[in-house]
């Protein structure tokens, strides 16, 4: 069996693979993506794409709600799942096709099939050997199913994208972005919703303020939170489940229950072991800041390193590994310091740099914070109400801003600028002295007291 030689081999055809074999391409190295599924990855088949979409449809149902208190006389009936599961799987499917031409054009080879190491250098697909001196592992991340009685009368983020119709009664287990996310998407579009959380309130991992609050426009909003909830089993009668806690409760009458519990990395079938590969205590491909694996050779982006687990940053560090293989420059790697990021909620969350906490823990009392909280100028007319709280973190005499944190309409949207911003070193006098949009909830940004 002769092998098929490449510079490099991308085991994986989601954001960061396609992006570090398509940079490599435009240096003129022979490249080849390794994906047995759809391209695109996460992102693009069960996360980002068909997540927005599905937020962008809430958001239409909230707007449709409102439009009475703006003078409308609008009727409108419930929101049809089957059509809009259509047309995002559709769209889905049209990315799908661009990401093949892309590849194409690029003159970047599709090795449909999954990919197992046999050494440093070589991976047999398909019952055929692919060798390169430079093997990038970009298999992405997959959703955890916990380890409990019933559990598999649940699903996961994956089987939401699989609902064929909208279900009455969700209970989500779960805190972090992808469950908040979902309990949006799923109550504005008509069903009733219970969020069961382990701690004191979603996003712990998050600033602070961004989880408390989110935690009220939730319960405002008519979404269930429910505390301090951890899962024993599950049970089924008529269709119905029943999730009980460890401390006794049970939560009952649900006829979709979705575990949102945290991803892990995707290297099932890998066999990275054969190429001496090493993994950290949770399972993720350890690398350096130039993405390198304890093997010379092999290097590993996105969510199966465990690091920032977001399209752009596999992407961007894709990119840049391959402008450091072949693009002649040596030292170039990602910052993985001040990356911004937003939560799809409703309303959502945009976030950059240190929460307080982990500000106050580095620098003490040389920490000021600047907060503000308002109800938004478009609810002035509206029955419906949300609320924006907003939060600077400076540091120093300078009072540098290495924080900034947003909750409200529209947050998704401003934080990149000011994301800028921040990661250029704007300090609060530079946003001071910036004149204010007005009326906007952006400018609150630059009129902090």
């Amino acid at each position: 069996m002769s092998d098929q030689v490449f510079d490099l081999l991308s085991v994986g055809g989601g954001s960061g693979g396609l992006g570090c074999a398509q940079r490599a391409a435009e240096y003129g190295a022979k490249t080849a993506v390794i994906e047995s599924h759809r391209l695109g990855g996460t992102c693009v088949n069960v996360g980002c794409v068909p997540k927005k979409i599905m937020w962008n449809a809430a958001g239409v149902a909230q707007s449709v709600a409102d439009a009475k208190d703006y003078g409308f006389d609008v009727t409108v009936g419930g929101n049809d799942w089957p059509a809009l599961k259509a047309k995002r799987d559709a769209y889905v499917l049209r990315l799908n096709g661009i990401y093949e031409r892309n590849l194409k054009t690029k003159g970047v080879t599709w090795v449909r099939g999954a990919a197992r190491f046999l050494d440093k250098n070589t991976v047999e697909v398909n019952g055929e050997r692919l060798t390169a001196r430079h093997i990038v592992i970009a298999t992405g991340g997959r959703p955890v199913m916990p380890a409990l009685p019933g559990a598999e009368l649940g699903i996961t983020s994956d089987g939401f994208f699989e609902l064929e119709k909208r279900p009455k009664r969700v209970a989500i287990i779960g805190s972090g972005y992808v469950a908040c996310e979902f309990a949006g998407a799923f109550h504005e579009l008509g069903s009733e919703v219970e969020l069961l959380v382990r701690r004191e309130h979603p996003l712990m991992s998050f600033e602070a303020m961004l989880g408390k609050s989110l935690m009220r426009e939730m319960r405002e909003a008519g979404i269930a939170v429910q505390q301090h909830v951890v899962p024993k089993a599950v049970r089924e009668q008529s269709g119905l489940k029943t999730l009980t806690a460890v401390d006794g409760r049970e939560f009952a009458g649900f006829d979709c229950l979705l575990w949102a519990i945290g991803r892990e990395a995707n290297v099932a079938g890998l066999d990275a072991g054969k190429a001496g590969v090493s993994v950290d205590d949770f399972g993720y491909v350890a690398t350096d800041q130039f993405q390198n694996t304890n093997v010379k050779g092999v290097y590993a982006i996105g969510d199966v390193t465990g690091r920032a687990a977001l399209t752009p940053v596999a992407i961007a560090a894709g990119r840049r590994l391959s402008d450091r293989l072949f693009g002649g420059k040596a030292e170039r790697h990602l910052d993985y310091n001040m990356i911004p990021t937003v939560v799809f909620t409703h309303p959502p969350i945009g976030t950059v740099g240190a929460s307080e906490a982990e500000a106050r823990a580095q620098y003490g009392d040389a920490v000021k914070v600047y907060v503000a909280d308002f109800t938004p100028m478009y609810h002035a007319l509206t029955t419906r109400k949300t609320h924006t709280d907003m939060k600077l973190v400076c540091v120093g005499p300078e009072q540098r801003i290495i924080g900034c944190h947003i909750i409200g309409t529209g947050a998704d949207e401003m934080l990149q600028g000011f994301a800028v911003a921040i990661r250029m070193g704007a300090t609060k006098s530079d946003f001071d002295d910036t004149i204010a949009i007005h009326p906007t909830s952006a400018e609150e940004l630059v009129t902090m007291r």
